[in-house]
Protein backbone atom coordinates (compact mmCIF):
# COMPACT_ATOMS: atom_id res chain seq x y z
CA UNK A 1 0.00 0.00 0.00
CA UNK A 2 2.88 2.40 0.70
CA UNK A 3 4.19 1.81 -2.82
CA UNK A 4 0.79 2.84 -4.19
CA UNK A 5 0.27 5.73 -1.77
CA UNK A 6 3.51 7.46 -2.81
CA UNK A 7 2.74 8.02 -6.51
CA UNK A 8 -0.90 8.74 -5.60
CA UNK A 9 0.29 11.66 -3.43
CA UNK A 10 2.16 13.13 -6.40
CA UNK A 11 -0.86 12.64 -8.66
CA UNK A 12 -3.83 13.64 -6.50
CA UNK A 13 -2.31 15.47 -3.54
CA UNK A 14 -1.35 14.04 -0.17
CA UNK A 15 -4.40 15.39 1.71
CA UNK A 16 -6.86 13.42 -0.39
CA UNK A 17 -4.74 10.27 -0.22
CA UNK A 18 -4.37 10.69 3.55
CA UNK A 19 -8.09 11.16 4.15
CA UNK A 20 -9.04 8.42 1.72
CA UNK A 21 -6.76 5.88 3.39
CA UNK A 22 -8.11 6.75 6.84
CA UNK A 23 -11.72 6.28 5.78
CA UNK A 24 -10.90 3.14 3.79
CA UNK A 25 -9.01 1.70 6.75
CA UNK A 26 -11.96 2.45 9.02
CA UNK A 27 -13.99 -0.23 7.21
CA UNK A 28 -12.02 -3.30 8.41
CA UNK A 29 -11.74 -1.74 11.89
CA UNK A 30 -15.51 -1.35 12.02
CA UNK A 31 -16.09 -4.87 10.70
CA UNK A 32 -13.60 -6.50 13.10
CA UNK A 33 -16.30 -7.19 15.77
CA UNK A 34 -18.04 -9.51 13.28
CA UNK A 35 -15.12 -11.97 13.29
CA UNK A 36 -16.07 -15.52 14.28
CA UNK A 37 -12.90 -17.56 13.60
CA UNK A 38 -9.14 -17.38 13.11
CA UNK A 39 -9.44 -16.95 9.35
CA UNK A 40 -11.59 -13.88 9.85
CA UNK A 41 -9.00 -12.50 12.25
CA UNK A 42 -6.21 -12.94 9.70
CA UNK A 43 -8.26 -11.25 6.99
CA UNK A 44 -9.22 -8.38 9.29
CA UNK A 45 -5.64 -7.77 10.39
CA UNK A 46 -4.49 -7.82 6.77
CA UNK A 47 -6.92 -5.09 5.69
CA UNK A 48 -6.42 -3.02 8.84
CA UNK A 49 -2.83 -2.79 7.58
CA UNK A 50 -4.14 -0.29 5.01
CA UNK A 51 -3.89 2.30 7.77
CA UNK A 52 -0.13 1.81 7.92
CA UNK A 53 0.14 3.40 4.48
CA UNK A 54 -1.10 6.73 5.91
CA UNK A 55 2.49 7.33 7.02
CA UNK A 56 3.43 8.20 3.42
CA UNK A 57 0.89 11.01 2.78
CA UNK A 58 1.57 12.27 6.31
CA UNK A 59 5.26 12.83 5.51
CA UNK A 60 4.60 14.15 1.99
CA UNK A 61 2.00 16.59 3.29
CA UNK A 62 4.35 17.89 6.00
CA UNK A 63 7.12 18.30 3.43
CA UNK A 64 4.89 20.55 1.33
CA UNK A 65 4.14 22.92 4.21
CA UNK A 66 7.60 23.51 5.65
CA UNK A 67 10.85 25.03 4.41
CA UNK A 68 13.84 22.73 4.01
CA UNK A 69 15.54 24.44 6.97
CA UNK A 70 12.90 23.01 9.32
CA UNK A 71 11.23 20.18 7.38
CA UNK A 72 13.20 17.50 9.21
CA UNK A 73 11.78 18.63 12.54
CA UNK A 74 8.24 18.81 11.14
CA UNK A 75 8.38 15.37 9.53
CA UNK A 76 9.98 13.82 12.60
CA UNK A 77 7.40 15.28 14.98
CA UNK A 78 4.53 13.97 12.84
CA UNK A 79 6.14 10.56 12.41
CA UNK A 80 7.19 10.33 16.06
CA UNK A 81 3.69 10.97 17.35
CA UNK A 82 2.43 8.42 14.85
CA UNK A 83 4.85 5.77 16.11
CA UNK A 84 3.97 6.64 19.69
CA UNK A 85 0.35 5.78 18.88
CA UNK A 86 1.42 2.14 18.87
CA UNK A 87 2.64 2.57 22.44
CA UNK A 88 -0.60 4.26 23.48
CA UNK A 89 -2.56 1.33 22.06
CA UNK A 90 -0.75 -1.06 24.41
CA UNK A 91 -2.35 0.78 27.34
CA UNK A 92 -5.66 2.17 26.03
CA UNK A 93 -7.15 -0.91 24.37
CA UNK A 94 -6.59 -3.27 27.36
CA UNK A 95 -7.89 -0.56 29.71
CA UNK A 96 -11.10 -0.17 27.68
CA UNK A 97 -11.48 -3.96 27.54
CA UNK A 98 -11.02 -4.28 31.31
CA UNK A 99 -13.59 -1.52 31.90
CA UNK A 100 -16.20 -3.37 29.85
CA UNK A 101 -15.51 -6.66 31.66
CA UNK A 102 -15.04 -5.52 35.26
CA UNK A 103 -17.26 -2.43 35.46
CA UNK A 104 -20.03 -3.26 33.01
CA UNK A 105 -20.19 -7.03 33.48
CA UNK A 106 -19.79 -7.90 29.81
CA UNK A 107 -18.40 -11.22 28.66
CA UNK A 108 -14.91 -11.38 27.18
CA UNK A 109 -16.29 -12.12 23.69
CA UNK A 110 -18.50 -9.03 23.72
CA UNK A 111 -15.98 -6.76 25.43
CA UNK A 112 -13.16 -7.12 22.91
CA UNK A 113 -15.58 -6.44 20.07
CA UNK A 114 -16.88 -3.24 21.67
CA UNK A 115 -13.30 -2.12 22.31
CA UNK A 116 -12.86 -1.55 18.57
CA UNK A 117 -15.37 1.31 18.76
CA UNK A 118 -12.65 3.54 20.26
CA UNK A 119 -10.17 3.43 17.34
CA UNK A 120 -13.06 3.46 14.85
CA UNK A 121 -14.35 6.80 16.16
CA UNK A 122 -10.84 8.29 16.21
CA UNK A 123 -10.06 7.19 12.65
CA UNK A 124 -13.34 8.46 11.16
CA UNK A 125 -13.12 11.78 13.01
CA UNK A 126 -9.55 12.37 11.83
CA UNK A 127 -10.34 11.39 8.25
CA UNK A 128 -13.39 13.63 7.92
CA UNK A 129 -11.73 16.51 9.76
CA UNK A 130 -8.69 16.30 7.52
CA UNK A 131 -10.76 16.40 4.32
CA UNK A 132 -13.13 19.15 5.49
CA UNK A 133 -10.90 21.50 7.47
CA UNK A 134 -7.40 21.30 5.97
CA UNK A 135 -5.67 22.76 2.90
CA UNK A 136 -3.86 20.87 0.15
CA UNK A 137 -0.85 23.19 0.09
CA UNK A 138 0.18 26.50 1.71
CA UNK A 139 -0.91 28.32 -1.45
CA UNK A 140 -4.25 26.62 -2.11
CA UNK A 141 -5.53 23.69 -4.13
CA UNK A 142 -3.23 20.90 -5.24
CA UNK A 143 -4.38 21.32 -8.85
CA UNK A 144 -3.21 24.96 -8.76
CA UNK A 145 0.16 24.41 -7.09
CA UNK A 146 2.06 25.38 -10.25
CA UNK A 147 0.36 28.77 -10.58
CA UNK A 148 2.10 30.30 -7.58
CA UNK A 149 5.47 29.19 -8.92
CA UNK A 150 4.67 30.68 -12.33
CA UNK A 151 3.68 33.94 -10.64
CA UNK A 152 7.01 34.00 -8.80
CA UNK A 153 8.81 33.43 -12.09
CA UNK A 154 6.91 36.31 -13.67
CA UNK A 155 7.84 38.56 -10.75
CA UNK A 156 11.47 37.71 -11.47
CA UNK A 157 11.05 38.70 -15.11
CA UNK A 158 10.67 35.17 -16.47
CA UNK A 159 7.67 34.69 -18.76
CA UNK A 160 5.04 31.99 -18.23
CA UNK A 161 4.69 31.07 -21.88
CA UNK A 162 3.93 27.47 -22.89
CA UNK A 163 7.61 26.64 -23.33
CA UNK A 164 8.23 27.93 -19.80
CA UNK A 165 5.52 25.79 -18.20
CA UNK A 166 6.62 24.52 -14.82
CA UNK A 167 4.42 21.43 -14.73
CA UNK A 168 2.29 19.83 -17.38
CA UNK A 169 -1.08 21.03 -16.13
CA UNK A 170 -3.86 23.00 -17.85
CA UNK A 171 -4.33 26.70 -17.24
CA UNK A 172 -2.08 29.69 -16.92
CA UNK A 173 -1.30 32.25 -14.31
CA UNK A 174 -4.28 34.38 -15.34
CA UNK A 175 -6.67 31.52 -14.49
CA UNK A 176 -6.14 32.02 -10.76
CA UNK A 177 -9.11 34.00 -9.48
CA UNK A 178 -7.54 34.76 -6.10
CA UNK A 179 -4.94 37.10 -7.55
CA UNK A 180 -7.40 39.36 -9.37
CA UNK A 181 -8.62 42.66 -7.87
CA UNK A 182 -12.16 41.27 -7.65
CA UNK A 183 -11.14 39.04 -4.75
CA UNK A 184 -11.80 40.05 -1.16
CA UNK A 185 -9.24 41.94 0.88
CA UNK A 186 -8.45 38.87 2.97
CA UNK A 187 -7.78 36.79 -0.14
CA UNK A 188 -5.56 39.50 -1.64
CA UNK A 189 -3.60 39.86 1.59
CA UNK A 190 -3.16 36.09 1.90
CA UNK A 191 -2.02 35.77 -1.72
CA UNK A 192 0.39 38.70 -1.35
CA UNK A 193 1.93 37.06 1.71
CA UNK A 194 2.25 33.72 -0.12
CA UNK A 195 3.83 35.41 -3.13
CA UNK A 196 6.45 37.19 -1.03
CA UNK A 197 7.19 34.03 0.92
CA UNK A 198 7.60 31.82 -2.14
CA UNK A 199 9.59 34.41 -4.07
CA UNK A 200 12.39 33.74 -1.60
CA UNK A 201 12.99 30.48 -3.45
CA UNK A 202 14.50 32.44 -6.30
CA UNK A 203 15.91 35.40 -4.40
CA UNK A 204 18.08 33.11 -2.28
CA UNK A 205 19.67 31.61 -5.38
CA UNK A 206 21.45 34.83 -6.34
CA UNK A 207 21.67 35.95 -9.96
CA UNK A 208 20.37 33.08 -12.05
CA UNK A 209 19.76 32.96 -15.76
CA UNK A 210 16.25 32.52 -17.16
CA UNK A 211 16.95 28.87 -17.99
CA UNK A 212 18.37 28.20 -14.52
CA UNK A 213 15.30 29.76 -12.87
CA UNK A 214 12.99 27.60 -14.97
CA UNK A 215 14.95 24.45 -14.21
CA UNK A 216 15.00 25.30 -10.51
CA UNK A 217 11.24 25.86 -10.50
CA UNK A 218 10.63 22.59 -12.33
CA UNK A 219 12.95 20.76 -9.97
CA UNK A 220 11.07 22.00 -6.91
CA UNK A 221 7.51 21.48 -8.19
CA UNK A 222 5.89 18.09 -7.57
CA UNK A 223 4.43 16.44 -10.67
CA UNK A 224 2.49 13.27 -11.31
CA UNK A 225 5.42 11.19 -12.67
CA UNK A 226 4.89 8.67 -15.45
CA UNK A 227 6.08 5.08 -15.27
CA UNK A 228 9.46 5.84 -16.83
CA UNK A 229 10.14 8.63 -14.33
CA UNK A 230 9.04 6.44 -11.42
CA UNK A 231 11.42 3.69 -12.51
CA UNK A 232 14.26 6.21 -12.82
CA UNK A 233 13.60 7.41 -9.26
CA UNK A 234 13.22 3.84 -7.98
CA UNK A 235 16.65 2.65 -9.15
CA UNK A 236 18.64 5.77 -8.30
CA UNK A 237 21.45 5.26 -5.74
CA UNK A 238 19.88 7.89 -3.47
CA UNK A 239 16.62 5.93 -3.33
CA UNK A 240 18.51 2.73 -2.55
CA UNK A 241 20.30 4.53 0.29
CA UNK A 242 17.04 5.65 1.89
CA UNK A 243 15.27 2.33 1.38
CA UNK A 244 18.08 0.32 3.00
CA UNK A 245 18.76 2.69 5.89
CA UNK A 246 15.05 3.02 6.67
CA UNK A 247 14.68 -0.76 6.43
CA UNK A 248 17.26 -0.93 9.21
CA UNK A 249 15.85 1.82 11.42
CA UNK A 250 12.08 1.45 11.08
CA UNK A 251 12.15 -2.22 10.10
CA UNK A 252 14.32 -3.08 13.08
CA UNK A 253 11.98 -1.12 15.33
CA UNK A 254 8.95 -3.06 14.09
CA UNK A 255 10.64 -6.41 14.65
CA UNK A 256 11.94 -5.49 18.11
CA UNK A 257 8.51 -4.20 19.15
CA UNK A 258 6.98 -7.55 18.25
CA UNK A 259 9.29 -9.63 20.50
CA UNK A 260 10.38 -7.22 23.24
CA UNK A 261 7.67 -8.22 25.70
CA UNK A 262 8.65 -11.89 25.32
CA UNK A 263 12.34 -11.00 25.73
CA UNK A 264 11.59 -9.17 28.99
CA UNK A 265 9.52 -12.10 30.23
CA UNK A 266 12.24 -14.61 29.34
CA UNK A 267 15.04 -12.73 31.15
CA UNK A 268 12.86 -11.44 34.01
CA UNK A 269 10.00 -13.91 34.72
CA UNK A 270 9.09 -12.07 37.92
CA UNK A 271 7.71 -9.18 35.85
CA UNK A 272 4.74 -11.19 34.70
CA UNK A 273 2.97 -10.69 31.37
CA UNK A 274 1.54 -7.27 32.27
CA UNK A 275 4.81 -5.89 33.64
CA UNK A 276 6.77 -7.16 30.64
CA UNK A 277 4.24 -5.64 28.22
CA UNK A 278 4.32 -2.29 29.99
CA UNK A 279 8.12 -2.09 29.83
CA UNK A 280 8.08 -3.18 26.19
CA UNK A 281 5.54 -0.47 25.35
CA UNK A 282 7.99 2.17 26.53
CA UNK A 283 10.18 1.37 23.52
CA UNK A 284 7.43 2.68 21.25
CA UNK A 285 6.63 5.62 23.54
CA UNK A 286 10.20 6.87 23.24
CA UNK A 287 9.41 7.84 19.64
CA UNK A 288 7.75 10.97 21.04
CA UNK A 289 11.26 12.19 21.89
CA UNK A 290 13.70 10.18 19.80
CA UNK A 291 12.23 10.45 16.32
CA UNK A 292 11.85 14.26 16.56
CA UNK A 293 15.42 14.34 17.89
CA UNK A 294 16.58 12.77 14.63
CA UNK A 295 14.85 15.46 12.58
CA UNK A 296 15.98 18.32 14.82
CA UNK A 297 19.64 17.28 14.68
CA UNK A 298 19.35 16.87 10.90
CA UNK A 299 18.03 20.42 10.57
CA UNK A 300 20.67 21.82 12.92
CA UNK A 301 23.64 20.29 11.10
CA UNK A 302 22.13 21.54 7.83
CA UNK A 303 21.64 25.05 9.19
CA UNK A 304 25.01 25.44 10.91
CA UNK A 305 26.92 23.39 8.33
CA UNK A 306 26.42 25.89 5.49
CA UNK A 307 23.48 23.88 4.06
CA UNK A 308 25.74 20.89 3.41
CA UNK A 309 23.55 17.87 2.72
CA UNK A 310 26.43 15.48 3.38
CA UNK A 311 26.00 16.38 7.05
CA UNK A 312 22.33 15.34 7.02
CA UNK A 313 23.30 12.13 5.28
CA UNK A 314 26.18 11.54 7.69
CA UNK A 315 23.76 11.83 10.62
CA UNK A 316 21.61 9.05 9.11
CA UNK A 317 24.65 6.78 8.74
CA UNK A 318 25.89 7.62 12.25
CA UNK A 319 22.51 6.64 13.73
CA UNK A 320 22.59 3.35 11.83
CA UNK A 321 26.14 2.47 12.88
CA UNK A 322 25.62 3.37 16.54
CA UNK A 323 22.35 1.42 16.59
CA UNK A 324 24.12 -1.61 15.16
CA UNK A 325 26.90 -1.41 17.75
CA UNK A 326 24.40 -1.18 20.62
CA UNK A 327 22.30 -4.06 19.26
CA UNK A 328 25.43 -6.22 19.20
CA UNK A 329 26.26 -5.15 22.76
CA UNK A 330 22.75 -5.98 24.02
CA UNK A 331 22.79 -9.35 22.28
CA UNK A 332 26.24 -10.36 23.49
CA UNK A 333 25.62 -9.30 27.10
CA UNK A 334 22.09 -10.72 27.28
CA UNK A 335 21.84 -9.03 30.66
CA UNK A 336 19.66 -10.45 33.44
CA UNK A 337 20.11 -7.28 35.50
CA UNK A 338 16.95 -5.24 34.86
CA UNK A 339 18.42 -1.70 35.20
CA UNK A 340 21.30 -2.60 32.85
CA UNK A 341 18.97 -4.22 30.33
CA UNK A 342 16.52 -1.29 30.33
CA UNK A 343 19.34 1.27 30.20
CA UNK A 344 20.94 -0.34 27.15
CA UNK A 345 17.57 -0.60 25.39
CA UNK A 346 16.79 3.06 26.07
CA UNK A 347 20.22 4.15 24.78
CA UNK A 348 19.82 1.98 21.69
CA UNK A 349 16.32 3.38 21.11
CA UNK A 350 17.73 6.93 20.99
CA UNK A 351 19.76 6.23 17.85
CA UNK A 352 17.43 3.57 16.44
CA UNK A 353 14.39 5.85 16.43
CA UNK A 354 16.35 9.04 15.68
CA UNK A 355 17.43 7.30 12.47
CA UNK A 356 13.80 7.34 11.31
CA UNK A 357 13.53 11.09 11.80
CA UNK A 358 16.96 11.70 10.27
CA UNK A 359 15.93 9.83 7.12
CA UNK A 360 12.91 12.00 6.46
CA UNK A 361 14.94 15.13 7.16
CA UNK A 362 16.95 14.42 4.00
CA UNK A 363 14.26 12.88 1.78
CA UNK A 364 12.56 16.24 0.93
CA UNK A 365 15.82 17.32 -0.76
CA UNK A 366 16.06 14.21 -2.94
CA UNK A 367 13.92 13.95 -6.09
CA UNK A 368 11.61 16.84 -5.01
CA UNK A 369 9.55 16.47 -8.22
CA UNK A 370 8.66 12.92 -7.14
CA UNK A 371 8.70 13.27 -3.37
CA UNK A 372 5.69 10.98 -2.99
CA UNK A 373 7.32 8.19 -4.99
CA UNK A 374 10.51 8.36 -2.92
CA UNK A 375 8.57 8.57 0.36
CA UNK A 376 6.44 5.58 -0.61
CA UNK A 377 9.46 3.49 -1.59
CA UNK A 378 11.28 4.41 1.62
CA UNK A 379 8.23 3.64 3.76
CA UNK A 380 7.80 0.30 2.00
CA UNK A 381 11.47 -0.40 2.67
CA UNK A 382 10.76 0.03 6.37
CA UNK A 383 7.98 -2.56 6.22
CA UNK A 384 10.19 -4.94 4.26
CA UNK A 385 12.92 -4.56 6.86
CA UNK A 386 10.39 -5.42 9.55
CA UNK A 387 9.54 -8.67 7.76
CA UNK A 388 13.20 -9.62 7.24
CA UNK A 389 14.19 -8.93 10.85
CA UNK A 390 11.08 -10.70 12.16
CA UNK A 391 12.14 -13.79 10.21
CA UNK A 392 15.57 -13.59 11.85
CA UNK A 393 13.93 -13.54 15.29
CA UNK A 394 11.72 -16.44 14.24
CA UNK A 395 14.54 -18.75 13.17
CA UNK A 396 17.04 -18.15 15.97
CA UNK A 397 16.65 -21.39 17.96
CA UNK A 398 12.97 -21.69 17.00
CA UNK A 399 12.24 -18.09 17.97
CA UNK A 400 13.56 -18.22 21.53
CA UNK A 401 17.15 -16.93 21.23
CA UNK A 402 16.37 -13.22 21.22
CA UNK A 403 19.91 -12.26 22.27
CA UNK A 404 21.48 -13.96 19.25
CA UNK A 405 18.96 -12.31 16.93
CA UNK A 406 19.82 -8.92 18.42
CA UNK A 407 23.51 -9.15 17.60
CA UNK A 408 22.88 -10.66 14.15
CA UNK A 409 20.55 -7.76 13.33
CA UNK A 410 23.15 -5.36 14.72
CA UNK A 411 25.75 -6.76 12.32
CA UNK A 412 23.29 -6.27 9.45
CA UNK A 413 22.72 -2.65 10.50
CA UNK A 414 26.44 -1.92 10.41
CA UNK A 415 27.00 -3.79 7.14
CA UNK A 416 24.12 -2.17 5.24
CA UNK A 417 24.93 1.34 6.47
CA UNK A 418 28.59 0.99 5.49
CA UNK A 419 27.53 -0.41 2.12
CA UNK A 420 25.63 2.76 1.14
CA UNK A 421 27.43 5.49 3.09
CA UNK A 422 29.42 6.58 0.02
CA UNK A 423 26.34 7.51 -2.06
CA UNK A 424 26.02 11.30 -2.63
CA UNK A 425 22.95 12.88 -0.98
CA UNK A 426 21.60 14.24 -4.29
CA UNK A 427 21.67 12.88 -7.86
CA UNK A 428 24.39 14.42 -10.00
CA UNK A 429 23.31 17.59 -11.81
CA UNK A 430 19.94 17.85 -10.03
CA UNK A 431 18.25 21.27 -9.91
CA UNK A 432 16.34 21.94 -6.74
CA UNK A 433 16.47 20.16 -3.43
CA UNK A 434 19.36 22.15 -1.95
Amino acid sequence: MRLIAGPACDKFGSRWVFGGLLLLGALPVGLAPLIKNATGLYISRFFIGILGATFVPCQVWCTGFFDKNIVGTANALAGGWGNAGGGVTYFVMPAVYDAFVHHHGLSSGVAWRLTFVVPLICIIACGIGLLVLCDDTPTGKWSERHLQVQENLRNQGVDSSPEATVVDLPGGITDRAEITPSGGSDDMEKNSHSSKKNAALFENEGQLSRTEMLELAKGETVTGPNFKEMMKVSISPQTIFHVLTYACSFGGELAINSILSSYYLKNFPSLGQTGASNLAAMFGFLNVINRPLGGVVGDLVYKFGNRNLWLKKGWISACGLLTGALLILIGRLDSHHLPTFVGLLVLMAVFHEAGNGANFALIPHVHPRANGVLSGLTGAGGNLGGVVFAIIFRFMDSGTNYAKAFWVIGCMHIGLNLLVCWIPPLPKGQYGGH
